[in-house]
Order: C-alpha cells, then sequence, then structure tokens
C-alpha cells in the first residue's frame, strides 16, 4: 500500500468514528476552479469553507443522538437534501417544509429528556439553547436575543433506533457555527431609486455552494430584487430576464464574466449602473478586487472596469467639518481652528443651533426659536424660515442628498420636507409606521435611501425613503433598544452601514456604533462628557465639556481609539455635510 493509499485508508476510518460519534463531520471545500491556483492557494472568486456532511440515523443511536444527528442533517441540507428525510417519520415528512427562515442558535445546547430511561417507545425531548439570529428567506440576517426552547418528539422503530415524529417548527435550525462555516456576509450593492446615480449597500448572508465560485454567487442574487429593507428604494440594473453564464480569470487575471439577455449596446447609461453594481459587489467583498472586469454578452465585450477609475457611485458629498464658536460656524482645519463661514452663518446668532450643511456646502440650516431657517454661504445670502414651530416641537434638521431639507414636526406628528428649488413651503412626506410615535431625532443617511428614527421610548428604527405611488418613509424596523432609565443625546450616520449612537444615563455616557447590517455593536471608549456628535467615513468628532473657564472643545477619536482636542475652548456643535 502507498503512503498516499494508506493516508486515505486512516482518513475514511476516521471520519467513519466521527460519524458514529456524533453524526455529523465537515471536510473543506473551496468549489471547482476556474483558474489556477493563486500564490497562498485558491481560487481568488471563491472563498473556501468547510462543507458538513451528514449520516444517516443509526440503529444504536439514543434519543438525544438522533435530534443532534438531525441538526447535523440540517445544516447539510442545501448541499445534500437527502439525508434529512431519513430522520423523519413519514408524518413528520409530510407536516414539515425546510423553506422559510433560518433559526440561528448558539452552539452550546442542553436537553430537558423528562422521565426517559432510553426504553420508552415515544419520547419528547425539549431542547434549550440561546437565540442567535434569523436568516429571512430575502437572505436577510436579523438579530435575535432570548432563549429558544421546543420540543421534539420521537419514537422508536422496528430495527433500533428512533425517528422524529414531530418537529416543533418549519424552516431549518442551524448553530452560529453552521452559520459561520457555510454563510458569508456580503454587501450587495443595488441603484437608488431617487437618485439614480447613487449606489445603496445591501447587506445579506449568502450560503456558499462547492460547485460555484462566490463572485457567481454574489451576482446571481444581484440579479434578484434587493431585501425588504431597501423595498421600493432600490433597484437592480440588470434587465429582466439576465443570466449568470460564467465568471471565469481571463488573460492577465482580468474577470469575465459572461451574460446574456436583452442588452442594448447602446444604452451608455445602463452599462455604467451595470458595472457600477457588478465591481462594487465583487470588489468590496474582496472578490478580484483591484483586478480589470469585462463583461462579455453574446460573445461580444459589452462593457469594462479598469482599477483606479470613477468612485462616484458611493459619493458622500464634500468631507470638509465645520464648528460653532460664539454663535458663528467655521471651516475646520487640518490643526483644528479656521475662519468663519461666508454669508450670515458666519456671523454670531444667538439661539440659533442644531446646524446642518447641505451636501455641496452651499446651503447651512439651523434650529430657531420660531422654527428652521436655511441661508446660503455666500456674501448675499440671508436667513430664510422655511419651516415654521417652536424648537421643542421640531427635530433637528437633515439635509438629502437631492438638496431637500427635512424635520419631523412632533407637535402634528408629520415629516416634512422642503425643497428650495420650488420654493414653495414644506410638503408632508406620508410615514403611517410612525404614526403616533413620539420621535427625537430623523436623520437621512448620505446615500439619499436610508433614514434613521430615534423615539422618546429610546426605540432606534431604521426606514427608507420609498418611491413607489409616491414618496414615502417606509420598511420601518427596529435596529435597537436602549435602556428605559437611559436618554438617546444624539445620533449621526458614520457612512453607509455605520450608525453613532450618544447616550446618557445614570451610569455616565457611552458612545456605541451600530453595524445597521447585523446590529452589532461596538463602543468606543469616552473620556470627557460629550454633548453631541458628528462623523464622516474615518472621521469622528464630539463637542465635549472644555476645562473651567473655556467653555466646550472640540475633540476628534484617532485610529487608536483615545482623543484628541482639535479645538479646545469657545467651540462644540461638529458637522460634516449631511449625515
Amino acid at each position: 500500500m502507498t503512503r498516499t493509499s494508506r493516508l486515505r485508508a486512516v482518513a475514511a476510518i476516521a471520519a467513519a468514528l466521527i460519524w458514529a460519534i456524533s453524526g455529523c463531520t465537515v471536510i473543506p471545500v473551496t468549489g471547482p476552479y476556474a483558474v489556477k491556483d493563486q500564490a497562498g492557494g485558491g481560487d481568488p472568486l471563491s472563498k473556501p469553507f468547510q462543507r458538513m456532511i451528514a449520516t444517516r440515523p443509526q440503529p444504536t443511536w439514543s434519543a438525544e443522538q438522533t435530534v443532534r444527528g438531525l441538526q447535523a442533517a440540517m445544516a447539510a441540507y442545501a448541499d445534500d437534501p437527502k439525508v434529512l428525510p431519513q430522520y423523519l417519520t413519514p408524518e413528520a415528512l409530510r407536516n414539515w417544509t425546510p423553506s422559510g427562515a433560518v433559526t440561528v442558535l448558539d452552539d452550546q445546547w442542553t436537553f430537558d429528556m423528562g422521565d426517559y430511561d432510553g426504553t420508552e417507545p415515544v419520547v419528547t425531548i425539549t431542547l434549550k439553547a440561546k437565540l442567535v439570529g434569523r436568516i429571512e428567506e430575502d437572505d436577510t440576517y436579523v438579530p435575535q436575543s432570548g432563549g429558544w426552547e421546543r420540543p421534539f418528539q420521537l419514537v422508536k422503530v422496528e430495527g433500533g433506533g428512533y425517528r422524529v415524529r414531530s418537529l416543533p417548527t418549519d424552516g431549518l435550525v442551524l448553530t452560529r457555527s453552521d452559520v459561520d462555516r457555510a454563510y458569508r456576509a456580503t454587501k450587495l450593492y443595488y441603484l437608488s431609486s431617487r437618485t439614480p446615480d447613487r449606489l445603496v449597500v445591501d447587506n445579506v448572508r449568502l450560503r456558499l455552494k462547492p460547485t460555484e465560485t462566490y463572485a457567481k454567487i454574489v451576482l446571481e442574487r444581484l440579479l434578484k430584487d434587493p431585501t425588504a429593507a431597501l423595498k421600493g428604494a432600490a433597484t437592480t440594473s440588470f434587465p429582466p430576464g439576465t443570466k449568470i453564464e460564467s465568471v471565469r480569470s481571463g488573460e492577465d487575471e482580468r474577470v469575465v464574466i459572461t451574460l446574456s439577455g436583452s442588452f442594448d449596446p447602446l444604452d451608455l447609461s445602463l452599462q455604467h449602473a451595470l458595472m457600477a453594481q457588478i465591481r462594487y459587489s465583487l470588489n468590496n467583498n474582496d472578490v478580484a478586487k483591484g483586478r480589470d472586469i469585462d463583461v462579455m454578452v453574446d460573445g461580444e465585450l459589452y462593457t469594462n472596469y479598469r482599477p483606479n477609475s470613477d468612485q462616484s457611485w458611493l459619493d458622500n458629498g464634500v468631507n470638509t467639518a465645520y464648528y460653532v464658536s460664539r454663535g458663528a460656524v467655521h471651516v475646520m482645519t487640518k490643526e483644528g481652528p479656521g475662519r468663519a463661514v461666508q454669508g450670515p452663518a458666519g456671523q454670531p446668532r444667538p439661539g440659533y443651533s442644531d446646524f446642518a450643511m447641505s451636501k455641496d456646502g452651499a446651503l447651512i440650516a439651523a434650529k430657531t426659536s420660531t422654527g428652521i431657517s436655511v441661508a446660503g454661504l455666500t456674501q448675499e445670502g440671508q436667513w430664510q424660515e422655511v419651516i415654521q414651530g417652536a424648537p421643542a416641537d421640531l427635530t433637528a434638521p437633515s439635509w438629502h442628498r437631492d438638496g431637500s431639507l427635512w424635520a419631523f414636526d412632533r407637535k402634528n406628528k408629520v415629516v416634512l420636507r422642503y425643497d428650495p428649488a420650488s420654493g414653495r413651503g414644506p410638503e408632508r412626506v406620508s410615514a403611517p409606521e410612525l404614526k403616533g410615535w413620539d420621535v427625537t431625532n430623523l436623520r437621512i443617511a448620505r446615500d439619499g435611501v436610508r433614514v434613521v428614527v430615534t423615539t422618546s421610548k429610546n426605540a432606534v428604527q431604521l426606514g427608507a425613503l420609498t418611491d413607489v405611488g409616491g414618496l414615502k418613509l417606509g420598511n420601518v424596523r427596529v435596529l435597537a433598544g436602549i435602556d428605559s432609565k437611559d436618554t438617546i443625546q444624539d445620533v449621526a450616520w458614520r457612512d453607509d452601514e455605520h450608525l453613532l449612537l450618544l447616550v446618557s444615563g445614570k451610569a455616565g455616557q457611552t458612545l456605541n456604533e451600530i453595524d445597521i447590517g447585523d446590529g452589532e455593536i461596538t463602543e468606543i471608549p469616552l473620556k470627557d462628557p460629550l454633548w453631541s456628535v458628528a462623523a464622516l467615513n474615518e472621521r469622528v468628532l464630539a463637542e465635549a465639556e472644555g476645562e473651567k473657564g473655556k467653555g466646550h472643545k472640540v475633540i476628534e477619536l484617532n485610529p487608536d481609539q483615545t482623543w484628541t482636542a482639535k479645538i479646545d475652548s469657545d467651540a462644540g456643535g461638529p458637522l460634516f455635510p449631511l449625515g
């Protein structure tokens, strides 16, 4: 026997032993290679992962082992659906469906066996675990918390062993490790319905397949509609009926994507939009990063992309930082203090607060004692009141990338939108899901689609601006909850995927960064008490309490999570355009 044969024999025996003990094992799978291995191994268009291999129920297994084997079969179901039905009685097989949301549990389980001693013909086992999350049918991952407790009823069968007669829930039940092993958090990029020159990121969990590269899996999902969170707010540029025929590496390490469908070779806007969706969805998932991309249709080059070309599809406006000193708005320089802006906003104005800057830095808005006013940043600019209301009745103004100004009227419980281009008074925007809520903050993301809303009940809600049958703020869902004894002090968009939430309570202040994709919360350490926060991508600014006699100061977060004073006296209200 050769050394290779001996190793294969040992591996086979080891695998058999693992199956007999636990009902499952895992083997590494990287999928078929479209090109030769790159340095470091693996197809650059794919992602290595471990595929669960389950075995059928064994006559010698206990009821608990059978339930564990059933769960392993659920983990393997997408790749091998033949094993799982062998765990079920005909009755259970008729009444259960694997479709629907995927329940994700913590890896640590406990079993309540009741009075089971191994001889009963019918056994009910209650499985207890911590609920971690749920993967919806549209691939959305929804974080969950709390306990999960469900009964599984099993019966002894002729020949020994058990079969499951009653499952407590439809759909697959996976462990956190199963999901980490077989799924990948993926960023998909769609076109904004209101501003089609801007992409919107949609966070999903995609299951890897041993027969396809990750690149093809991403692109095939991109052909479908975005998730429910972006329903009516974003769309795909791929024409109906498009198919991904192949994704491979060509000469000079370029990525060659072959499509079929109805494509107009003269529609340049469609070409640009389609390529933007493809390249951001591949590059920002670390697939094909830094490589040329060619898209072929009917054997002809349809469109292509070369690295380091235009990046405006994720444009967030100008990145200049501003701050307020003695009631006047100033530009912040790299060193800190800077000149006052042009126009009336650069002049001290007692009673003006909550300044907000438009995308291009041409307009500024502020709350006043009688409402919200807007001024141009020119010498000829004048303050003009555009929304009326007492300061306590209006949330801070928030600019949309289309140039409109938004706020929530807390007295009348309505969302207001003012368009400077129209010159007319503010319009009411339909927001039925906010009915009856006491909204304390309303901030539009720089992508022009998502909206974060906080309430006096300390709920952080995430919605989207939809454009089906008229403009509406919809698709609202809970993003996070705060202790009822604490207060949400401020909220700011950091980028398209992260929010900053400043919360104060008896235990002090916390500044949390929330990932809107999976709900993960990261606490940012604080040293000084904060009054407000502002952010744009890597930069985070805050108004902090200064030394005695110097008033407030503006500080900036460093990469090592420490803070540095940028303006150490008589300064506050830091802001970036939009967000």
